[in-house]
């Protein structure tokens, strides 16, 4: 080899620290670069597939995690990240036949490597696996924070909150400054209706730390509900000010693409409305109202027109499978049965117009 070249070791970790620096373009020039002068090198082809994994770049991520394992079919971080890219593609089985195999290869010890499986699983809404991953990481480091909380995190979402809040609270006993945790259990005591402590919990993170937006503006909202603060208040400056910073790393691609899909279909002349269709007869009718910004109960920003801003909530609750005349009257009756408010679900504007009337959702003033 001439003088001067990297070995694949030396490759392996100049890329390792540019992917930790989240510079994950310069961390896959660097780990191509190796491969091209050692095309069997398995930990460069490991890194190769998390960079790719880390750009979105699924399939592939998914050839460089096969090709790793071709070359080692014992390395268990080649398994892992192979079974997480398997779950991007929906094949689930496989993945959990590849995160089972790695742990009857002994490493069900190796936290790291426990918490990466745990975190796939959670991500792909597993989780009854991942609780269960997790609470064996737990049980096998009593002293990880990180085990501790993402146990927490699962049983919350399998909807145990008693468990949920009981390990959250041991994990910040163990690292008072996991801050993800601590804005988790501040989430957990707002949606339990413990206002001080959840107000309590939030403010023990620094505004600089908080990469939450809900969070910031239930803060927010909390301070002035609870000490009485009108807006423009310095002491809620630094918030407004993480909450606006916060707002304004928001995707441009997602943006676009919402921004796109909301204008799908719109207006199209071969298009055939059914006026008794509303799903479909709401885009010809609604389609030219100007924009508006909407501030939901949660604290999310929806923008967009009357049929829009409706449409972005009954997606973002999860209903995207209901027509849009379906969601508001099922929004409606919840409304009237835990604010006892009548809503009028007959068409987005009154919908909405009513609601922000009633104080469920805020009208925003867009600068």
């Amino acid at each position: 080899m001439p003088e001067g070249f990297l070995s694949s070791e030396e490759y392996d970790e100049h890329a390792h620290r540019l992917y930790n620096d989240g510079d994950y373009d310069g961390a896959l020039e660097m780990l191509k670069e190796g491969l091209s002068l050692y095309p069997n090198a398995v930990e460069l082809s490991v890194g190769l597939g998390y960079a790719r994994l880390a750009r979105e770049e699924y399939a592939w991520a998914r050839h460089a995690f096969e090709r790793a394992v071709l070359l080692d079919s014992g390395h268990e971080d080649a398994l892992v990240g192979l079974g997480e890219t398997l779950l991007r593609f929906g094949e689930r089985a496989e993945a959990l036949r590849l995160f089972n195999q790695v742990a009857a290869m002994g490493f069900d010890d190796d936290i790291e490597l426990m918490l990466t499986i745990g975190r796939a699983l959670y991500r792909a809404a597993l989780y009854a696996e991942c609780r269960d991953v997790f609470a064996k990481a737990a049980a096998s480091r009593p002293d990880s924070a990180e085990a501790v909380a993402s146990l927490g995190y699962a049983l919350h979402r399998l909807g145990d909150d008693v468990g949920a809040g009981r390990q959250v609270r041991r994990a910040l006993r163990l690292d008072p400054d996991l801050h993800e945790a601590r804005i988790y259990l501040g989430h957990l005591l707002y949606d339990r209706g413990d206002w001080e402590g959840s107000l309590r919990e939030f403010e023990r993170v620094p505004p600089q730390e908080h990469w939450d937006p809900l969070a910031v503006w239930r803060l927010m909202e909390l301070k002035r509900t609870l000490w009485h603060m009108d807006s423009g208040d310095a002491r809620l400056a630094p918030w407004e000010q993480r909450l606006h910073e916060l707002e304004e790393l928001e995707d441009p691609i997602d943006r676009l693409l919402s921004e796109v899909e909301s204008r799908m279909g719109a207006g199209h002349p071969s298009n055939y409305f059914d006026p008794s269709q509303l799903e479909l007869f709401e885009r010809k009718t609604y389609g030219s109202d100007p924009s508006r910004v909407i501030r939901l109960a949660d604290g999310h920003l929806l923008r967009g027109n009357w049929m829009e801003i409706v449409r972005q909530m009954r997606d973002q609750a999860g209903f995207g499978h209901e027509t849009v005349q379906q969601y508001m009257r099922r929004l409606a009756e919840r409304w009237l049965e835990q604010a006892e408010v009548r809503i009028p679900s007959t068409d987005p504007e009154s919908f909405l117009r009513a609601a922000v009337e009633a104080g469920l959702i805020r009208l925003e003033v867009e600068e």
